[in-house]
């Protein structure tokens, strides 16, 4: 892994937030063209023309999916940070570079892509399959799912492994107490013969599913709390409460106890902060370390990749396949 690769990122994040002088036009205006896919630089680890040791897997349902699993936040604009980081990363992310994406994950030995229900999301997907892709895909729903449940049955068409409701709205409708019309919603995935998901950033549903047995195969685990409540959020720090998404570094500890309590696979998200904590490759290669030493053998990664700095897929793949090993 190159010490600067990921420095560079955060600094062009951080001109762009700035204002965006260089990479957006005023309002609604195309940003800046980018320039040419480059070939993937290469990554720590990965060592050309030589065979690489595969990376480790684990068992979701009858399928082996490798512990490191690509997430789909950076290709479709979820930055969690700014609209005009979202606006780069999806203008960066055209269906030709998704393909590319892939290809690289396969070159590595990723087997899994995990992404949001959306029409361009299925479309890349098709696109990928039709080149001859064969990654697993995990689906997962949208926030509004509870008010259009027929789309499970849409997703169900392109044959996921698996697919979840967002965690948004399993935590809204657990704090509505309509815990029944969440349970609908998975019994409605259950019916299509893949296997079940539950995403939370709250560890307390998690548990609360375990404890009380739900028909549910795997859990997606967010190592932070990012839709805690406001009112909860001001007991906890004040009512001056900083802007944009809270990033908490309790959170992580509290959800990996949740990991380790339940005996079903977790997926655990969110490994790196969303980007808040890619400031050098030591502190990327402790968040992996952390995160694997804290999960179960058979648990796995999702995390979001980004090529047009640096060979990220493959540095990860290198992190996961010494430290993932390493706890096997």
């Amino acid at each position: 892994m190159e010490p600067t690769s990921r420095r560079q990122f955060l600094q062009t994040s951080a001109v762009l937030a700035a204002g965006g002088a260089q990479a957006a036009q005023p309002a609604g205006g195309p940003l800046t063209p980018v320039p040419p896919v480059p070939s993937p630089p290469q990554g720590r680890g990965e060592n050309k023309g030589q065979p690489e040791r595969a990376l480790p897997t684990v068992r979701l349902g009858q399928h082996q999916v490798t512990r490191l699993i690509i997430g789909g936040n950076p290709i479709y604009g979820h930055a969690h940070f700014n609209r005009i980081l979202s606006r780069y990363y999806t203008d960066w992310h055209t269906p030709e570079r998704v393909v590319a994406l892939l290809r690289r994950c396969e070159e590595v030995g990723i087997n899994t892509w995990q992404n949001s229900y959306a029409e361009r999301t299925l479309e890349d997907l098709d696109l990928y399959r039709k080149q001859g892709g064969r990654m697993h895909w995990l689906c997962l729903g949208k926030p509004d799912w509870d008010q259009h449940p027929d789309r499970i049955d849409d997703a169900a068409k392109r044959k996921p492994i698996g697919i979840a409701p967002h965690g948004a709205l399993a935590e809204r409708l657990h704090r509505q107490k309509r815990l029944d019309e969440l349970q609908r919603l998975l019994e409605r995935i259950r019916k299509h013969n893949v296997l079940v998901g539950l995403s939370a950033h709250n560890p307390e549903l998690i548990e609360l599913a375990e404890d009380r047995k739900w028909d549910v195969d795997y859990y997606m685990c967010c190592l932070y709390y990012l839709t805690r409540p406001r009112a909860e959020l001001q007991k906890l720090l004040g009512k001056d409460l900083p802007l944009g998404e809270i990033y908490l570094p309790a959170d992580p500890p509290r959800m990996f106890r949740a990991i380790q309590r339940v005996k079903k696979p977790c997926l655990a998200y969110k490994v790196l902060a969303a980007g808040r904590r890619i400031n050098s490759a030591a502190e990327v290669r402790q968040c992996f370390a952390t995160a694997l030493s804290s999960i179960k053998p058979t648990d796995a990664l999702i995390v979001g990749m980004y090529q047009q700095q640096a060979d990220q897929v493959g540095e990860n793949a290198a992190l996961v396949r010494e430290l993932g090993a390493r706890q096997g």
